[in-house]
């Protein structure tokens, strides 16, 4: 049997399995999503997201089909002048390139891919609305430090700050005072099937979606203030992904019952492991050169022809995802999700450090 190692989709929780038959049984699939199962099954679901993640009552949590459409959203919804992107890889620069084709004015804050920024450096334009960040860059495996990232509010007052969690949450412990929005997918660190997106959103980004956008909110599908009230009452705009969300909040439950504090210890642990491997490799080396800028969700190393890596270690049942777009031919990434247990990660090192 393989482990999957991708980044997303990943290897499934390893108690999914078992919250599947219960939801074949209880049959989750096809209950109303105006009922009051539903509406009870939104309300655990936000409880025990809160208790994990630890964001206050001011937040609604508003379900979408993937974190990607939370783009479009904050930009119809939230930018009334002008959004600022903070680039250093190919996921933050497609949340940049959605913001152009809506033909939004837009101020691209941009160094070279797998390098951290460093604040100083940055200034934000005074009439930008919203700034995004990617805090884990899953296409290099760069991880923004979280007190980085908050200087960001601090120099802009007026714009939002949204941060694209969606390859490390929940491993960062966020501070939710400082930021305004946060989003992320259960493909990857929540180890579901692919389906449905979570997006965090505070009053302030309602506040400023109350205030309107122009003509680019009356035409979005997407209306934040509709929204937003919805999930005060514990409903979506259309119809949602039901088993998607039963199977996130079973699995949120399963990790109150481990800990946050021990999967973030874990997660921590099993990165340094591989990062050892890799560093002290003949013919690998990790892609990201500052340590501090490493993440610790993704590991993504380089060599000449990765291609060769990777398939040797599928012949060992091991399944690591390729280098995406412009390194695909020299890059390998590694996930390192709280479904993948120490055992295993200490056995695909092993494994990475016999290739020769």
């Amino acid at each position: 049997m393989k482990t999957y190692f991708t980044p997303g989709p990943s290897a499934l929780y390893y108690t999914v399995q078992d919250h599947l038959r219960t939801a074949y049984r209880e049959q989750i699939a096809a209950i109303s999503h105006r009922g009051e199962d539903f509406k009870n099954l939104y309300r655990d679901t936000q409880s025990n997201l809160q208790q994990l993640l630890g964001f206050s009552d001011d937040y609604a949590v508003i379900f979408l089909p993937s974190a990607t459409e939370v783009w479009s959203m904050l930009i119809s919804n939230c930018v009334a002048k002008k959004s600022s992107h903070i680039v250093n890889g190919a996921f933050s620069e497609k949340f940049y390139n959605t913001a152009k084709t809506m033909k939004v004015p837009t101020q691209l804050i941009e160094i070279d891919h797998g390098e951290g920024f460093q604040m100083s450096g940055i200034n934000v334009d005074e009439d930008a609305d919203l700034i995004a960040i990617v805090h884990n860059e899953t296409s290099t495996g760069v991880s923004q430090p979280l007190e980085d990232i908050y200087q960001l509010s601090q120099a802009s007052q007026h714009a939002l700050l949204a941060i694209d969690g969606v390859s490390s949450i929940p491993h960062p412990d966020l501070d939710f005072e400082k930021i305004d929005c946060a989003y992320f997918s259960v493909q990857k660190c929540f180890g579901l099937p692919a389906g449905l997106g979570v997006c965090l959103v505070n009053r302030k980004c309602l506040e400023k979606a109350q205030v309107g956008a122009g003509e680019r909110a009356l035409a979005a599908h997407q209306s934040l203030p509709k929204m937003f009230e919805l999930a005060t009452r514990h409903q979506t705009v259309y119809t949602p992904n039901v088993l998607g969300i039963y199977l996130l909040n079973a699995v949120c439950k399963d990790m109150l019952m481990k800990g946050i504090d021990q999967i973030r210890r874990e997660t921590e642990y099993k990165a340094a492991v591989l990062y050892q491997t890799l560093s002290s490799h003949s013919l690998l080396q990790p892609f990201v050169k500052q340590p501090e800028y490493r993440s610790k969700t993704v590991v993504v190393g380089e060599m000449e022809n990765s291609k060769r890596l990777i398939e040797y270690l599928s012949s060992k049942s091991m399944v690591v995802g390729s280098g995406y777009g412009q390194f695909s031919n020299d890059h390998f990434r590694i996930a390192n999700f709280p479904t993948h247990s120490k055992e295993h990660v200490e056995q695909l090192a092993d494994f990475i450090a016999a290739f020769e």
